[in-house]
């Protein structure tokens, strides 16, 4: 007997009261999740592919009278932009891996543009959907797989198209074969209004978002929406000195070869430099209305050409940047309509920067300022004063902890990046924060021809060592070591690498890019033989710099035997 209440009676009674208290508990714990969920922020992270920092006019570039980028600037204005926020690896894939991971690539896995993050590894969007978030990633994902670990997704299929875009859904159906199309759209418009759709209909509202929105554009070859063909026509785009200019001491062996023989097949032009792949090649079959009617370069003058092909090229990009912005400013309407702006931190970054003519370079890949800087711009007014501009150093294996961080959501141990939350709310750099960023291109001569190099860039200077092969330690280039002081050679025009009086400086900073590889874990385990070469060539005494100039003749004999034989396109990152 219970207080008189028969035995069977009694164990009802207790069975009842616990499944009461446990009902009770339930409810409980979700009106706290919810009234936790409502004091976190959303989180909107734009990613646009190859956005350089110095075409955003925020930046205050040569550009931005020009191509004003109105929209972008507000992050800016109402919040903070960092002017030395990196990227690992100068490449699509790789640096999206590294967002989404906060890995570098040597321990994600993504080392080149076949790299992949599986699901049940697509950390961030795991870890804010433990933390109550509803995860969506919509527009160019870039990954192979699918992302599966996201409660909802519309992505472009590999690079997608600029027009007639289609996009992979979750369905019924395996990855991939779910798909709708945008007939008769641009991309940037078409992924924009997926995110206001899902915004309007698709999200959770009981719970507060985390949402990848990423722009196609403006990844070259440049297709702009058609109603801005006339912005920009007639137009002269400002020049970088750097176009017609090549310091005698900018760059190194590894990058000109010995006595110059490599400067036209070290890094594809926009002019006629590279005989394998420049602009000047490209673009006027692309892109024929951007140049004279019956266009041949055989007419015009080295110089000529150039500039018709810088013009034709950057006019494209800031056609498909004037595009971003706009569309831009149709996302921050709705939020802020929808009374959710000021109750979102937004950020606004690239997949990394872009040559936008500099050294007469196209692309990106290198580790050079405007290939390897990222925008970044957050903008959250409930904690982060407007108007701070920072000369931390953070690079995007930092993006994910410090997203993480805003939403309350546990930051996994696997996770090398760092959270700069604090800096944002205070102002104040963290004491133990780091002091040099980490860079590594791992893909070897392909598609745009740079080798692979690694580095590290201080607030003041930037150390590069061209190591020159794939990852079998083959299809080698010369070696070379390049130092630049960004105070007083921002445009790094001028290697002083073997200035005798920087000895002292250049032994410091070979050890503190050694002291780095190992905080990052990269100690070259992933691919031996390619790092006996990176430790082969690593002293540069007067053996290595003779081996290094016989490696340039052997190149060049290469390079004209190949292009004589009509081969373009060799997979130089993997093979012989």
């Amino acid at each position: 007997m219970v207080a008189g209440i028969p035995l069977l009676s009694a164990v009802y009674w207790r069975s009842e009261m616990f499944r009461m208290l446990a009902l009770c508990s339930v409810v409980i714990l979700l009106f706290v999740a919810n009234v936790v969920a409502a004091g976190r922020p959303n989180i909107l992270y734009i990613m646009s592919d190859d956005h350089a920092a110095h075409a955003i006019s925020a930046y205050k570039s040569r550009l931005a009278k020009v191509a004003p980028t109105p929209n972008i600037d507000r992050l800016a204005n109402e919040g903070a932009l960092f002017e030395n926020a990196f990227c690992t690896n100068s490449i699509c894939s790789p640096s999206r891996a590294c967002v989404l991971t906060g890995q570098y690539n040597h321990i994600n896995g993504a080392f080149d543009l076949g790299g992949d993050v599986k699901p049940g590894k697509q950390m961030l969007a795991l870890q804010m959907g433990k933390a109550g978030y509803d995860t969506a990633m919509i527009g160019k994902w870039h990954l192979k797989v699918e992302p599966a670990d996201f409660n909802y997704y519309c992505v472009l299929a590999g690079q997608g198209s600029y027009f007639d875009p289609e996009f992979r859904v979750r369905g019924d159906k395996p990855w991939g074969k779910n798909t709708i199309k945008f007939d008769g759209k641009h991309s940037t418009d078409a992924i924009t209004d997926l995110t206001l759709d899902w915004l309007q209909e698709g999200w959770d509202q009981e719970k507060p978002f985390f949402l990848m929105h990423h722009y196609k554009a403006p990844h070259d070859y440049f297709d702009n929406a058609k109603r801005y063909e006339s912005y920009l026509a007639g137009v002269a785009i400002p020049e970088p000195e750097t176009l017609w200019v090549r310091d005698p001491k900018f760059g190194s062996l590894a990058t000109r070869g010995d006595n110059d023989e490599l400067i036209p097949h070290i890094g594809t032009s926009n002019g006629p430099r590279n005989p394998r792949r420049s602009y000047l090649g490209d673009l006027p079959k692309l892109y024929p209305a951007e140049f004279p009617e019956n266009f041949d370069p055989a007419k015009f003058s080295d110089e000529a050409n150039t500039r018709l092909a810088y013009n034709a090229y950057l006019k494209k990009f800031l056609r498909c940047v004037k595009g971003i912005d706009d569309n831009l400013g149709r996302l921050f309407k709705h939020l802020e309509d929808a009374g959710q702006l000021d109750n979102t931190v937004i950020i606004y970054t690239g997949d990394q920067g872009f040559m936008l003519g500099e050294h007469d370079y196209q692309d990106k890949r290198w580790m050079y300022e405007e290939s390897q800087r990222m925008p970044f711009l957050v903008r959250y007014p409930k904690t982060v004063p407007a108007g701070q501009r920072f000369d931390t150093l953070v690079e995007n294996v930092d993006y994910a902890p410090t997203m993480l961080d805003f939403a309350g959501a546990d930051i996994p141990d696997s996770v090398q990046g760092k959270s700069f939350k604090s800096l944002l709310e205070t102002g104040k750099e963290a004491a133990d924060w780091k002091q040099e960023a980490y860079y590594r291109y791992w893909m070897h001569m392909a598609h745009h021809d740079n080798p692979g190099h690694l580095g590290i860039r201080t607030k003041t200077h930037k150390l590069i060592y061209y190591y020159g092969c794939n990852y079998d330690g083959r299809y080698q280039t010369p070696a070379g070591w390049e130092l630049y002081d960004l105070i007083s050679d921002p445009h790094e025009t001028r290697n002083v690498y073997h200035d005798p009086a920087q000895s002292a400086l250049v032994a410091e900073l070979k050890r503190r890019l050694a002291d780095t590889r190992k905080r990052v874990g990269d100690d070259g385990t992933h691919f031996p033989k390619c790092e006996a070469v990176v430790q082969e060539f690593w002293d540069y005494d007067k053996s290595d710099q003779l081996k290094a100039r016989q490696i340039s003749h052997d190149y060049l004999a290469r390079r004209l035997t190949e292009l004589k034989a009509g081969q373009r396109n060799v997979k130089t990152w993997s093979g012989n």
